[in-house]
This record gives structure tokens, sequence and C-alpha cells, in this order.
């Protein structure tokens, strides 16, 4: 086949059916695309952020209106359930939409600056944001539609074109997402989607010039983007991976903290980077947390997704699934208990892991060095809250972590201790689904933020303007010719605005007004 009729099989990871095809776009679509973005976009940029807001908002109504179509396709796509799907996926998108849309306009606001010094306070400055063009936006598989729908909305709020790439796995999902993306009132153009295996993606988008780009995945392939961003200087988002922890104080309410860890460890069978995959519980709550834990673990339904009698579905791909058997293997041979599972199906095409949850275990094993992104917890039993934090922050990523305590004020001081983007208190994996909360983490988690005004403003470069606004002014103090008589005002206002003592002050006064009618002269 030639590049124009080729198509990527999609597979239902918890059945093995093949479920329909997405075409495979070359180079030179996404090179006309690119074009097609920059031509059009002007045009967008230069209309108000209210009006584009309401080019926007039909893309809710769609959301509304087909929310049980959408869980259906993500969930025969990716593998999650239609509760996870419509939970996680699309009930974020119309909730972002929505705050992103009414937030707009002030985001993008012109912001004055107050001058700095009385002698300078002529110079009247203000801060415009400045939308960079084209957006290219790199998504993954795990979060195939609620990741990329809030990337794309911002960016086309704050007036930029945008051009999609969603993964290859879940190509059902992009293709929605791109129907959704059609309900609104876009200029031809504008916005565009490509379907391009992701080992070639970020190269290509680079290459063929996009001004900035979002990319969500492995902390490997961001390490690359940039590196080779760095040849022209493009500006990258990264979101990549997380080992996040869970830190279980003494006061914690354990039945409360044990059904966190169920949710945040194994909702979309693990496989979220803000996910909970270490848990550090203090000695005093560590069997009572454990004992509840397991119990919810072992009573966790695991299947395909029929009549919602299953609380986890499916694994995405073939390639993780071996990555958690690796994970899971290297610690029960350095010395873990697996203290608890669940059932999982054992005989048929579907990619089911049970979920798992290991005890006994340390930082020289995998699941606690690197990202499992699988239904996987490790629980270490700590001495106090100092050796839980400095075990969470062992670690070369930073991307979320809670800590679970009845005391507010104790969990606070906790959370700004840990080296982590997103700090929860008494829940996890759920700040991703607050729009005005930012997100992104610290190490090699993350470069820049999305979601919030922070993220936002990623979507912008700043721009300041300066007016002169006192009147007669002909030029500035230190402008040409130079001699004496200025060096001496100079010299003079340096006394006069910061010297020690009045007397110093005052003795610079002279210079400055024998200097100062140089100002209004030709």
């Amino acid at each position: 086949m030639n590049a124009e009729q080729e198509a990527t099989r999609c597979v239902n990871p918890a059945t093995g059916e093949v479920i329909g095809t997405s075409r495979v776009h070359t180079r030179e679509d996404l090179r006309r695309f690119i074009a097609e973005a920059r031509a059009v976009q002007p045009a967008w940029a230069a209309l108000s952020p209210r009006t584009r807001a309401r080019a926007l908002l039909p893309v809710r109504e769609f959301i509304v209106g087909r929310a049980d179509e959408l869980a259906a396709t993500i969930s025969r796509d990716n593998g999650k359930t239609r509760v996870d799907a419509l939970a996680t996926e699309v009930l974020p998108a119309a909730i972002a939409l929505t705050y992103y849309a009414r937030k707009a306009a002030g985001f993008l606001a012109a912001r004055g600056l107050r001058p700095a010094t009385w002698l300078l306070a002529n110079k009247r400055s203000h801060v415009v944001r400045v939308p960079y063009g084209v957006i290219g936006i790199i998504s993954p598989w795990n979060y195939p539609f609620a990741i990329p729908f809030s990337e794309v909305v911002m960016a086309l709020l704050a007036g930029n074109a945008v051009v999609l790439k969603t993964a290859t796995e879940t190509q059902m999902v992009g293709r929605a997402l791109e129907e959704c993306l059609s309900a609104a009132r876009l200029p031809k153009g504008l916005f565009a989607y490509v379907n391009m295996p992701g080992r070639l993606a970020g190269e290509a988008f680079l290459e063929e010039g996009v001004n900035k780009l979002f990319f969500t995945g492995s902390t490997a392939v961001g390490k690359s983007l940039m590196a080779k961003a760095s040849q022209t200087l493009t500006p990258l988002s990264l979101e990549l991976g997380g080992n996040d922890a869970m830190l279980v104080c003494e006061d914690a309410d354990a039945e409360r903290a044990a059904a966190g860890a169920l949710w945040a460890g194994m909702q979309n069978a693990g496989q979220s980077c803000g996910g909970v995959e270490r848990i550090y519980v203090h000695q005093r709550i560590y069997d009572a947390f454990l004992g509840s834990l397991k119990r919810r673990v072992e009573g966790l339904r695991v299947g395909q997704d029929g009549d919602f009698s299953v609380d986890m579905g499916a694994m995405t791909t073939q390639r993780q699934v071996e990555t958690v058997r690796r994970h899971v293997e290297d610690a029960l041979a350095k010395g873990a208990c697996l203290y608890a599972s669940s059932a999982s199906p054992e005989e048929g095409p579907g990619l089911f892991l049970p979920a798992v949850v290991l005890t006994e275990v340390t930082h020289d094993m995998l699941v606690m060095r690197e990202e499992t992104f699988g239904p996987v917890v490790g629980v270490m039993k700590v001495a106090s809250v100092d050796e839980a934090v400095s075990l969470a922050n062992d670690s070369n990523l930073g991307l979320t972590a809670s800590v679970w305590s009845r005391s507010r004020r104790s969990a606070e001081a906790l959370a700004r201790r840990i080296e982590a983007g997103a700090v929860t208190v008494n829940d996890h994996l759920m700040s991703h689904g607050l729009p005005e909360t930012p997100w992104g983490g610290f190490k090699e988690s993350s470069l820049g933020r999305t979601h919030g005004r922070i993220g936002f403003d990623e979507m912008t470069q700043p721009q300041v303007i300066v007016h002169d606004v006192l009147p007669g002014l002909r030029r500035d103090l230190w402008w040409h010719p130079h001699g004496e008589e200025v060096y001496a005002a100079l010299r003079g206002l340096l006394d006069l605005l910061y010297g020690s003592g009045w007397g110093r002050r005052l003795r610079g006064l002279p210079a400055v007004l024998r200097a100062f009618p140089r100002v209004f002269r030709p």
C-alpha cells in the first residue's frame, strides 16, 4: 500500500476485536496542515477572547449530547470501564471547556505594571499576551480524550491554531475528539488532526515548524524532543513520567486512606502518570491500613466492561503488560511479598492483569524506582513522617503525591516538603480534573505546566508595551550628547534615591536640578 492508503487498525484491548481504522497521514500532510493553520491563525487571534469562547461552546453541547457514546468509545479503545471514562475523561472535558471559556478574557487581559521608582514614573508599562501561532500537541493513550482536550481548548481560546496528534493505540478516541471539535464554529484549517507513528511525530512537528510543542509521554522521549527542539529553540511543554508517593500519617483515617489507595493505584488499570505507585505508612497505622487495603483489593472486580459489573478494565497495550510483569517479578525476586491480589480473567484475548499489593519492598526494586504504570502498589512501613518524606523524595520523578491525615495543618506542612508538582490531602489522582489547578511536576516529570491560569499562560508569550506619558518630553536624561553635567546628574540621582541619610540624599539634588531642563530642550 502507498502512504495514502495506509490505515491504523484499532483493537479493543479487552477483547482483541478490531473496532475501526484510522487513516495514517504523511509528512506532506503534516506540512500542509501546519501551513493552512498558519495562514488562518492571525484572523482568529484578532477576534476577542469572548468571540472565540462563543465559537467553542457548541463543543460542550456535543459532549453532553453524546456522552454515552464517547464513554463507550473510550472504553472500547483504551480498555477502561465506561464509569472510569465518564468520570475521568468526558465529565472533566465539559468542566474544563466551561471554565476556560469563562476565564479566557480575564486570563488574556492586559496587565498594568506599577512603576518601580518615581524617577521613571513617566514610563507606564503593561503586559499583553500574544499567541504563539501554531501549537503542536502530541498526546498519550492512557487518557486519550481528557488530556488533549484541555490543551486544544486552551490553545484555541488563547488565539492559536492547533495541530493535534493522538496516540496510535487509541485512534478511535482521537477521531471522536476530532468530531467533537467539528461542532465548533472554527475557521477551516484552524484545527487539524493528524495520525502519525509516535516514533516520527515529534521530530516531524519540530522540523515542520510548529511554534510550540506540547508533549505528554515518557521521560526518555521528552528528553529526546528537548534535544531536537534546542536546534531551533522551539519552546516545549513536557508532561512526562511519575512514580508518585502516598504518605499515610499515624492520625490518618485508615479506611479512607485504603479506599483512596485503591482508587488512585488501580483506576485505569494503574495506567495513570499521577496515580499512586509507592505508599509509605506510619507504623502505628500500618496494620489497619493494610488490612483494609487487602480487603478492598481482593474484592476488586476485573474484566470486560459490559453491564457495569466490573471495577477495573484491561491494560491498553501488550508492551505495558510486559513492563508490569517485569517489575513485579523483579520485586518478588528481591524479597518482596505478594500481600494481596484481585482475581483477573485467566483466559481469552484480553490484556487483563490483577490488582496487586506488594509489601516488604525496598528502593532497590523497580516498582519503587521506576514508573510501573500498572495496577501495582508497593507499601512500606515507616517509623516517622520524616522518614516518609525522605523516601518520597528519593526519586528522579516528582509529578504528584498525597498526604493522608486528620490534621489539615500538619498535612499542609508535610505537603510543602514533598518534591512534587501537585500534592493533595486526603485524596489523590483528581487534581488533573480541576481546571483551575496547574498540572505538572518537579525533576524529570515535567517542563512547564498545563491547566489553570499558569497553564493558560503557557499558550501565549508575554509582550510588554511601554509608553512615555510625560507631556513635552523631548529626550531622556541619559540620551546623547553626554558630558560632565549628565554624569553628575545621574550620580546625583543615585544619591537622591538610595543614599544613606538625608544629608547624602540632598547632596545629589543640585546636580539633578541643573540637568533636568535638558529633557525638554530639542
